[in-house]
């Protein structure tokens, strides 16, 4: 095994995490049990209320480095941190409550070695519950909902179009990316949740290809804690978050010339992004500062039925308007 690890590339196996021990050690046993060995492990905690250093420690493996912020430092800082520390010349991001098929690194990382034009290696994934259940509906929901069930396997020179419009290539959580490329102090926090976009897009300009292997190699865990699985007001706060990033990051891409050819597709969710962070905030109380967001997006694009309820809804008395989100929600 020693000869074998000298021969191999070393990869950076990168788990933030914050307050999930029990789906963390399940996460970290199917990073340990990698066949492709050669490997740093880099736990980052977020501050949990309860630190997860004796779940580290109960596996007993010297690859394994733990990193713990004194004090809450956010997603995408504790995230980006983790990077910073990565020492391989390949690096995965590992979500704390996904986990990896054993042979997810032994059948990326090869490819990436070999064709030193490619950026990043990338799989499909299946959808696991909560107690980590394959929802064989939901897994080829998901693969149909970002085209790997047409996407060609192999390499793509170009990938403009797979990573941002069709979104198949799963950054954060199915993908192997060659280290040093990216200068991760260039991802802004204004990206926030939607760091791993963001992260697609440096990668789609780097002028580096892709790589498609057309198989479930990782395992993406849909649970209640899951911000699109909240209700009510923190559902409200997941939405002004998500449409905050959106807003940032499909203005950035409309900006940029390299992607002048899908400005119209990035202008349209742009918008959309308005729209959705306008009805977050109308579901917070906060009238005033969500109609700016609804007349922006309504002005700028054909009769969308979305938005013009939205901006209607701006104008209701706030007894009126509550009952409306009331209903809307259960609908």
């Amino acid at each position: 095994m020693l000869q074998q690890n000298v021969k191999q590339p070393l990869v950076s196996v990168v788990i933030p995490t914050y307050n999930r021990p029990d789906y963390l050690k399940q996460a970290i046993a199917s990073a340990v049990k990698q066949t492709y060995q050669n490997i740093e492990i880099i736990v980052s905690d977020n501050c949990s209320d309860e630190s997860p250093q004796a779940i580290i420690e109960s596996f007993d493996d010297s690859r394994i480095r733990f990193w713990q912020h004194p004090e809450n430092v956010g997603m995408l800082s504790n995230q980006m941190n983790a990077f910073k520390m990565a020492r391989g010349k390949y690096l995965a991001s590992l979500h704390d409550d996904d986990m990896w098929h054993a042979d997810f690194l032994a059948k990326l990382v090869p490819t990436l070695e070999a064709n030193s034009n490619l950026i990043l290696a990338f799989s499909d994934q299946y959808i696991i519950d909560g107690d980590g259940n394959i929802n064989t509906i939901g897994t080829e929901a998901n693969t149909r909902g970002f085209n790997r069930d047409i996407l060609a396997p192999g390499i793509h020179t170009s990938f403009i179009k797979i990573g941002l419009i069709d979104k198949s290539i799963a950054t954060a959580a199915a993908c192997v990316i060659r280290n040093g490329v990216i200068d991760w102090d260039s991802i802004p926090q204004e990206v926030g949740g939607m760091w791993d976009l963001y992260l697609t897009y440096l990668c789609c300009i780097s002028g580096y290809g892709a790589y498609y292997y057309p198989e479930r190699l990782t395992y993406y865990r849909a649970h209640e804690l899951t911000d699109t699985m909240l209700s009510g007001s923190k559902n409200a706060n997941a939405k002004i978050r998500k449409a905050q990033s959106e807003i940032f990051c499909y203005k950035t891409f409309m900006e940029d010339s390299h992607l002048q050819e899908f400005h119209e597709y990035f202008q349209a969710k742009w918008l959309e992004a308005h729209t959705t962070l306008g009805i977050g905030l109308l579901r917070n109380h906060q009238t005033k500062a969500a109609r700016p967001y609804l007349l922006q997006s309504f002005k700028r694009q054909k009769l969308n039925i979305r938005t013009l309820t939205a901006l209607i809804v701006s104008f209701t008395p706030q007894p009126l308007a509550n009952q409306f989100f009331k209903v809307s929600r259960t609908a």
